[in-house]
């Protein structure tokens, strides 16, 4: 489903439309991997095996690794947006295929791009994470335009297999110490 326009040119949607599963699966799981401080703090490795599976393509290993993700996550408590983060873990698919993954992704792209704009300073309210998701990021502030970037930076990467991978999380631990430090700062100055 590739069109003929240069990757850079492509939209956030067009790209999701053009990826295989596990360019997929590692763009709904780096979205995921990047909102979770806003959920457990402390808990990223908890993926780890997620990410393995992604690595490996392996459908069976990626429906394991992610319902034992959600039993470690399962808490209650820390808000709608933990509730939001929550609801990516639960939305992804325990079966490995093209539709599946691409709707989750969907959401998931939709879910972190709404959390990361909920925390800029000038706020995104839905239009404007749908403008970023069609490809213009006309008004979106620092944080909305990180993650768009990121999520981009994700699909592109994860085209070149495991070393793009490597790159997709490194994006994903970048992105998650980048949302920590804002929703930190944030509680610091409310408190």
């Amino acid at each position: 489903m590739t069109s003929g326009k240069p990757e850079n040119d492509r939209s956030l949607r067009e790209l999701i439309d053009g990826a295989d599963e596990r360019g997929l699966a590692a763009a709904g799981l780096a979205c995921l991997d990047r909102c979770l401080p806003l959920l457990a703090a402390d808990r990223g490795e908890v993926l780890r095996p997620v990410w393995a599976a992604v690595a490996r393509a392996d459908g069976g290993a990626w429906g394991e690794a992610v319902a034992k993700a959600r039993v470690e996550l399962d808490a209650e408590g820390g808000g709608d947006a933990a509730e939001a983060v929550r609801g990516m873990l639960a939305s992804a698919p325990g079966e490995w295929s093209p539709e599946a993954l691409r709707a989750w992704v969907g959401t998931c792209s939709g879910t972190a791009l709404a959390l990361h704009g909920r925390y800029d300073a000038a706020g995104a309210d839905a239009d404007l994470v749908e403008r970023c998701r069609a490809g213009d990021a006309d008004g979106a502030g620092p944080l909305l335009a990180g993650e768009l970037r990121r999520q981009r930076a994700v699909l592109e990467s994860a085209a070149h297999g495991p070393t793009g991978l490597r790159r997709a999380r490194e994006l994903s631990v970048e992105g998650g110490r980048v949302l920590r430090a804002v929703v930190s700062r944030r509680a610091r100055t409310t408190a």
